[in-house]
């Protein structure tokens, strides 16, 4: 197992896993790597201090600190993962465009059944939601690129 750490040309750095140098390479010329905060797919590797050559923790490494698990069990709660998870919620909202605002208000006023959406909405219409009592969340853009 060997560990880089990559950053990609907006200066977001990230830790990725590859069994080998070789399925690192590979991987990056298929264009599966990406930033996972950004999905740039343009990264720069640097190379890390944690290479692994067995599953077994070694004695003071990072997987024994937390809690004894193995690397591979460590590795699976990333914030790569964690924004994953984020982006497949806003992936399964519906997208209803720039009539948020009216969709927002007729579900929060009963008029048709709650679901989620997503849309476009000016600082104006966010106000006059917010003071209506209307809950929503601006969304970054980077959550809403399509997952990978």
């Amino acid at each position: 197992m060997i560990v880089y750490d990559l950053i990609c040309r907006h200066h977001h750095i990230f830790e990725g896993w590859f069994a080998s140098a070789s399925a690192f390479d590979a991987q990056h010329a298929a264009g599966q790597v990406c930033c996972p905060v950004c999905d740039d797919v343009h990264i720069e590797k640097r190379p890390s201090a944690k290479v692994r050559t067995s599953r077994e923790p070694a004695s003071g490494s990072a997987a024994e600190t937390a809690g004894g698990q193995g690397l591979q069990q460590v590795s699976t709660h990333t914030p790569s993962d964690f924004l994953l998870k984020l982006r497949e919620m806003v992936q399964s909202t519906e997208d209803v465009g720039d009539q948020f605002p009216e969709e927002a208000r007729k579900m929060h006023y009963r008029e048709m059944p709650a679901r989620p959406i997503r849309g476009q909405a000016t600082s104006e219409d966010v106000e006059a939601l917010a003071e209506e009592g209307i809950d929503l969340t601006l969304l970054p853009p980077f959550l809403l690129h399509d997952v990978h």
